[in-house]
């Protein structure tokens, strides 16, 4: 599958490699593909492709956003045509101080970016957990849950996705119930970097006995 990664920082870069090594063609986007950023991205895996964000986008069925909230309007924007591609938003509309969201419960980023996205299928994923867990977390206590939401026929694309990544990956509904995800994954950011919790841990379902 082609896979285009509009973001290198942490959390592209997680999901980029991390799908390169189960085979997956990925395309990392950057306003310029010819510079020292570019040049480090293909030293790390010399099976992944670093272009533009357009020709990311054009070339590649699943386009995954990874950036900053301030930067999402202007990436998204940047892929061109959209339309037809499956767009995993895996960003969260975090102000700039991490101290809360933009947006969130009247909409969320989610919906916000499927009005830039035109024509797009746009689902929520890959946003709970840190980027140091993205690829292949293990967890003694069994796979983090990861949900996804969004709305369009194409939804198990991404559920698959998420699982091959190492989560049990959970359709939670609609592209509204964003609203709710996204104050979720602040829960997780707040544990980690405000009561001091660290960065290695990740949420599960857990399943009463009786109920497997």
């Amino acid at each position: 599958m082609n896979i285009a990664i509009i973001g290198a920082g942490s959390v592209g870069q997680a999901l980029g490699f991390g799908w390169a090594k189960r085979g997956h063609q990925v395309h990392f986007g950057l306003r310029d593909s010819s510079d020292d950023r570019a040049a480090g991205l293909r030293s790390k895996n010399n099976r992944v492709i670093v272009v533009t964000n357009a020709q990311a986008a054009s070339s590649s069925d699943i386009v995954a956003v990874c950036t900053p909230w301030d930067a999402t309007k202007t990436a998204v924007e940047s892929c061109g045509d959209l339309s037809g591609k499956v767009l995993i938003d895996c960003t969260n509309p975090l102000k700039a101080d991490f101290s809360g969201l933009e947006i969130g419960f009247e909409t969320s980023g989610l919906e916000t970016v499927t009005g830039w996205a035109k024509d797009a299928q746009v689902f929520k994923a890959m946003n709970q957990i840190g980027s140091n867990l993205m690829d292949g977390p293990s967890f003694k206590q069994g796979k983090p849950v990861m949900f996804v939401c969004g709305d369009g026929s194409r939804k198990k694309v991404v559920l698959d996705l998420v699982e091959e990544l190492g989560f049990a990956a959970v359709d939670a509904g609609g592209s509204k119930i964003a609203r709710l995800i996204e104050p979720y994954a602040m829960l997780w950011i707040h544990l980690a970097l405000v009561q001091g919790l660290g960065r290695n841990f990740g949420f599960s379902i857990l399943t009463a006995k009786g109920d497997e």
